[in-house]
């Protein structure tokens, strides 16, 4: 493929900026990434060897520091990360272990019986990280208040449902607004705990079937709703059967209490990452597409299994279900 210019000057910064490390490239392969304007790519080590630069623009450079800052962090409590090889964040770039491309997302169609161990790794990891102590972790992001919970909610209404009908008539939609704002309010009041605030099956990295999954992208690092992640992890692009979901959760969710806040948490996770989806396709990048359908309905699952947002549960059902079907087709 021929290069422009600029991607041959940035290949040749590259390379010099490794080499000065010790490493001599052998070859460079771009990685797919999703709409972020990180960039990545593996690098070709001699004897076989790989590693992966992550490369952050001027205006992320802030962003290159926080990610030293939570691999440390997770390291200390043995949450397996990738390994920080070199960093440079003045220059944008680190170098990572190699943990490979394929993600438990990419185990999607196999039995669920065989997801079972590593599902309830990925659970293990994530009541790990909420064990991180509040003072470190509140000075890194914003935290995942009632505001900005709500925020993620409104630019999903603004931008997917509301452009395609999907809140309903006026009194529905009036309805529904206020549920899910008071929602919002309820989950960032809750006394707030360490979350990695993305932990859904494509940042769960395997390496190997055999180890726990490897915790990726985790820059982001911030305190939340005690149930945030867990309810990424069983609704955000990989969806266990509701019994599987119940069972791996069991020992976490006990009470009503319990219950009705792992039901927000998934509600407010499954509409911003419907948003998210949708984000991505108007950007260019529509290999999420296909996971709006199934996020919606697990967002309606749990509203008719939550008392306050039960009755508003059955109309937008008759709403979304036609919509959902010719989505499937």
């Amino acid at each position: 493929m021929e290069r422009t210019g600029g991607q041959e000057s940035s290949r040749e910064r590259l390379l010099a900026w490794l080499r000065e490390r010790g490493f001599e490239a052998e070859g460079i392969e771009e990685l797919r990434g999703d709409v972020s304007s990180r960039s990545y790519c593996r690098v070709r080590l001699p004897g076989g060897r790989s590693a992966v630069v992550a490369s952050y623009p001027v205006d992320l450079h802030s962003a290159c520091q926080r990610f030293l800052t939570t691999t440390r962090l997770l390291e200390e409590i043995e949450i397996p990360v990738p390994a920080v090889l070199e960093a440079d964040c003045q220059a944008g770039l680190i170098l990572l272990e190699d943990v490979g491309d394929k993600s438990l997302f990419d185990l999607t169609g196999l039995a669920w019986i065989e997801l079972v161990p590593l599902l309830e790794q990925a659970v293990g990891l994530a009541c790990r990280i909420r064990e991180l102590p509040v003072d470190q972790i509140e000075r890194l992001n914003p935290g995942l208040d009632g505001a900005l919970l709500w925020q993620e909610i409104e630019k999903t209404w603004k931008v997917f449902l509301r452009p395609r009908g999907l809140t309903g008539p006026p009194e529905l939609t009036r309805a529904l607004e206020r549920a899910l704002h008071d929602l919002c309010e309820t989950l960032g009041a809750e006394p707030p705990l360490a979350n990695h605030r993305d932990f859904m099956a494509r940042n769960l990295m395997l390496p190997s079937r055999s180890g726990p999954p490897v915790v990726i992208d985790h820059q982001d690092l911030r305190l939340g709703p005690r149930f945030y992640d867990l309810a990424s992890l069983m609704n955000d692009s990989l969806f266990p059967p509701h019994p599987l979901e119940n069972a791996l959760l069991s020992d976490l969710i006990q009470t009503e209490e319990d219950r009705a806040g792992y039901r927000r948490a998934a509600i407010q996770r499954t509409l911003k990452a419907t948003g998210t989806f949708a984000a991505f396709a108007e950007q260019g990048n529509e290999r999420h597409l296909a996971l709006i359908p199934p996020t919606l309905t697990r967002t309606l699952h749990h509203l008719e299994q939550l008392a306050e947002t039960h009755a508003l549960a059955g109309p937008l059902r008759e709403i979304w279900e036609p919509f959902l079907a010719t989505q499937h087709a």
